[in-house]
């Protein structure tokens, strides 16, 4: 089966998957950002942190976004060791943060054993300018290797800089990334290898994957969620393989 959708806390799915079982980990945690104020950032929803007062989408919330700088470098450390584990030597792991939580990732992401290797932007042309301000029109990708880079393993070529808007039309999730961006990501994983996404909320990584001929290893909290990721799953990998009869329904602990 080209992939595998978990239902449940990451990091205790984590710890019952096998040494060596994916290339890369490619994932997108709740920041626990935004807010001017500690009690902003713990006692907001996700909803009410990243969805403007105007927008026209009723999308439903999420579960961790109550943590505060600390704990939320605690609780990335523990996942991304486990991650660490379960990837093969010269894997890579590609983690999104915003700007308030950099600092912490890339802490965090080190002291999990991964070796950092840099960061890549996300640009949101979309973005609203802001009086009196620098537009935050960005997001960050920090990435490294398992160990010392393979470059004969998979010889690409990435920009540093990857530009598309969040989706508009058919989103289905708050602070879903652009399936655009997240296809020139898991090239980052070697041809028919596999990708993990410990935070896979509706899916994107995995659709990703699976249209670029990888496989996928995701985990999700969500009960709502893991139904459309499961959803868009099955589609993207009809769409892969060409064939509209196929009658899925992915293996895991959900």
């Amino acid at each position: 089966m080209p992939y595998s959708l978990h239902h449940g806390d990451a990091l205790s799915i984590l710890s019952e998957l096998p040494d060596d079982a994916a290339d890369s980990v490619i994932t997108d945690p709740p920041y626990n950002s935004g807010g001017r104020t500690a009690a902003e950032r713990t006692g907001r929803t996700a909803r009410a942190k990243y969805t403007s007062a105007d927008a026209q989408h009723d999308l439903a919330d999420f579960d961790g976004e109550n943590k505060d700088q600390r704990s939320y470098g605690y609780w990335l450390t523990l996942n991304l060791t486990q991650a660490y584990r379960i990837t093969k030597s010269s894997g890579t792991a590609l983690i999104f943060t915003d700007w308030r939580q950099l600092p912490v990732t890339t802490d965090a992401f080190q002291a999990a054993g991964w070796t950092w290797r840099g960061i890549a932007t996300w640009h949101k042309p979309a973005s609203r300018p802001q009086k009196g301000r620098i537009k935050q029109d960005c997001e960050y990708v920090v990435w490294g290797t398992k160990g010392p880079v393979d470059p004969d393993r998979n010889p690409i070529y990435l920009p540093g800089l990857f530009s598309a808007s969040q989706p508009r039309k058919d989103r289905k999730h708050i602070t879903q990334k652009p399936v655009e961006v997240m296809r020139q990501l898991v090239q980052m994983c070697p041809p028919a290898g596999t990708v993990l996404d410990f935070c896979a909320g509706s899916g994107s990584t995995g659709v990703a994957a699976l249209l670029e001929r990888r496989d996928f290893i995701g985990v999700e909290l969500s009960t709502h969620y893991i139904k459309i990721a499961r959803q868009r799953l099955n589609e993207a990998l009809r769409a892969s393989t060409g064939r509209d009869d196929l009658d899925l329904a992915a293996p895991g602990s959900d």
